[in-house]
């Protein structure tokens, strides 16, 4: 028979194990809906054939919730939370942060013109003097939308593109308009080079070495040196896909698309956009990026989200939300053979992302539905309470 020391660590024990598992029925029931849906989209990517993709799940207070689906390639290895994926157009929201950081540390300004920060703007062309830094990263500079993107895509240098961008006619005045654009924020690239410095520099020392975002880089070399890294697929065929090249053309411009990571990191950006590293991402930068500036007036017709998308904007970097009465931030990005989306979710300390390593519009709707799902939840645990 157990003494009485022995009798009570082993009732200790148990009501430890008793309360842990409580605990962990808690955390099953509140997060199924969120498996319940991980395991709809895993579903439809194998109806689909999607080669693989990577998603968090991300709630303040909470452990991430990760699930990783497929290969890297076709008899490639299995993707993990560490492959790194290409964020096409979802570097802009790290851009963006970036450039809050040098506005707040007063090197930079959101009405510095354009043709400060670019050599070749500012020799080429008769650009509006009022076109500014905030315009770019605003998508508000007044062009045509997505102007000279067939020129990236064609492979010509950054210089090259910037010049024939210097004598376009603007389609309205600065700030009065949403004009969606990749070659402007060549811009910013030259701003660094005539500092002595890079992008790529810039935005590793400091955001992703001081947010501890280890797999994520700028550029081409930083994807294909990543240990684990997800090949490019494009459509083929019906729900057929081929690998393809890594391409080097948006690379170039590196400020709109040319940043990697993998899901480990994209929760790290998660939690600084909600917060958590305000030595890192000041409480005032988010508040400077998410400010609507220009309503985005097409996106409420977006295939997947028009159901409940009652409003859109563009801040800086960031498109800003009204769904479902809700204020949702959201970045999508896509290049050849990559699609990623980013969202988060101030009020309920809450994000979203997803990376994918194929072409697929099954993108189109998964963070859609994901939020109507959360938010769904959300009003359910309110009138529980």
């Amino acid at each position: 028979m157990p003494d009485f020391y022995s009798l009570r660590q082993y009732v200790l024990v148990a009501l430890l194990f008793l309360l842990g598992c409580a605990a962990s029925r808690d955390v099953i029931a509140t997060e199924q809906w969120f498996a319940d849906y991980a395991a709809e989209v895993q579903q439809q990517a194998e109806k689909y054939n999607i080669p693989g993709y990577a998603m968090v799940f991300y709630q303040q207070g909470k452990s991430p919730v990760i699930y990783v689906y497929g290969k890297t390639h076709r008899g490639g290895e299995p993707i993990t939370e560490d492959t790194v994926f290409r964020l096409a157009s979802v570097s802009k929201t790290f851009t963006s942060v970036l450039m809050a950081k040098l506005v707040r540390q007063q090197q930079l300004h959101w009405n510095t013109p354009v043709t400060e920060l670019s050599d070749t703007l500012g020799e080429n062309g008769t650009l509006n003097p009022d076109l500014a830094l905030g315009h770019i990263l605003g998508q508000s500079s007044g062009f045509m939308p997505n102007a000279y993107d067939n020129l990236i895509e064609a492979n010509y240098p950054l210089k090259r593109v910037l010049s024939q961008l210097a004598g376009l006619q603007p389609l309205c005045a600065p700030g009065e308009c949403y004009t969606y654009q990749n070659a402007l924020f060549g811009a910013i690239e030259e701003y660094f080079v005539s500092r002595n410095t890079s992008y790529h520099r810039q935005l590793q020392e400091q955001i992703l070495t001081p947010l501890g975002m280890q797999t994520a880089s700028a550029g081409k070399g930083g994807l294909l040196a990543s240990e684990s890294w997800a090949r490019p697929h494009i459509a083929i065929a019906r729900n057929r896909w081929q690998e393809g090249p890594v391409e080097s053309n948006y690379y170039r411009f590196a400020p709109a698309a040319g940043v990697n990571a993998s899901i480990n990191d994209m929760t790290r950006w998660l939690q600084a956009m909600l917060l958590e590293f305000p030595t890192v991402v000041p409480e005032d930068v988010v508040e400077a990026v998410t400010t609507p500036r220009v309503r985005t007036s097409r996106e409420v017709y977006r295939r997947g989200w028009r159901e409940d998308l009652k409003d859109a904007h563009y801040g800086l970097g960031w498109r800003v939300y009204d769904y479902a009465g809700e204020v949702l931030n959201y970045h999508g990005g896509w290049v050849k053979g990559y699609r990623a989306d980013v969202s988060f979710s101030p009020k309920h300390k809450a994000g979203y992302v997803m990376l994918m390593n194929a072409e697929s519009n099954l993108i189109n709707t998964t963070t859609a539905d994901f939020w109507k799902a959360y938010f769904n939840q959300a009003r359910h645990e309110s009138l529980g309470k």
